[in-house]
C-alpha cells in the first residue's frame, strides 16, 4: 500500500513538473531540438494517417486546416504570385425577406504574369457560402466567385464578408455582400 502511494506521489509530481516546463520553458521544443512547425507538421502526419495520405497532410497544412486539432497554421501560398482584380469587391442585393437565399457571381481577373490559383475562401459565417474555381486561372484569363448567403434567421441589416486566399501579394483579398433583410414578422411595405 505505502509503496503505490509513493509511485502515485513521484508520478503527480514528474506530471507538475512538465506542466512547468510546458508553462515557463517554451514548451518542449527547446528540450527535443523541434521547431513550433516541426512540431505541427508532425502532428498533422499522426493526426491524418500515413505516407499515402501526404496529399491531405499538405492539404490540411496548406489551408491551415489539420484535423483535429485547435492549431491555426496560416495559409501560404506555393509558387509564384500574381494579383487578382474584382470587378465589383462588394454586392447590395437590397431588401429581400427572411429565408430568401442570395447569390451573387463576383468576376474576376488574373491581372499578374504567372497562374492564379485560389487555395481557400471562406465566409464569415456559416451562412455566407462561397465557390470558387479550383483550376488556376491564366494570366489575363477571368473566374467567377460564386456567393450564397442565407437570410434565416437573419433579419435586420446584414454584412457579409468572404476571405479570398490565393497566391497573390497581398495572401488574402476580400469580398463583400449586404443588404436588409425583412424578418417574417415585420410588414411587407409597398413600393419597395
Amino acid at each position: 500500500m505505502e509503496r503505490s502511494k509513493q509511485i502515485q506521489i513521484g508520478l503527480l509530481a514528474l506530471l507538475a513538473l512538465l506542466l512547468i516546463a510546458n508553462l515557463f520553458g517554451g514548451g518542449f521544443k527547446n528540450w527535443f531540438g523541434q521547431s513550433e512547425g516541426d512540431q505541427i507538421r508532425h502532428s498533422a502526419a499522426a493526426l491524418t494517417g500515413t505516407d499515402a495520405n501526404a496529399g491531405q497532410r499538405a492539404n490540411a497544412a496548406n489551408t491551415g486546416n489539420i484535423p483535429g486539432t485547435n492549431v491555426n497554421v496560416p495559409s501560404v501560398p506555393e509558387g509564384s504570385l500574381t494579383s487578382i482584380k474584382y470587378d465589383e469587391l462588394a454586392f447590395d442585393f437590397g431588401v429581400v425577406d427572411e429565408g430568401t437565399v442570395v447569390k451573387h457571381v463576383y468576376n474576376f481577373t488574373n491581372t499578374g504574369s504567372e497562374p492564379l490559383v485560389i487555395s481557400n475562401a471562406k465566409g464569415s459565417c456559416g451562412c455566407t457560402v462561397p465557390t470558387w474555381p479550383k483550376q488556376p486561372v491564366p494570366p489575363g484569363g477571368t473566374g467567377e466567385l460564386v456567393v450564397e448567403f442565407n437570410t434565416k434567421g437573419k433579419p435586420g441589416r446584414q454584412s457579409k464578408q468572404v476571405t479570398v486566399t490565393a497566391n497573390t501579394n497581398p495572401t488574402d483579398t476580400h469580398i463583400e455582400i449586404h443588404g436588409e433583410v425583412r424578418g417574417k414578422d415585420q410588414p411587407v411595405t409597398k413600393g419597395k
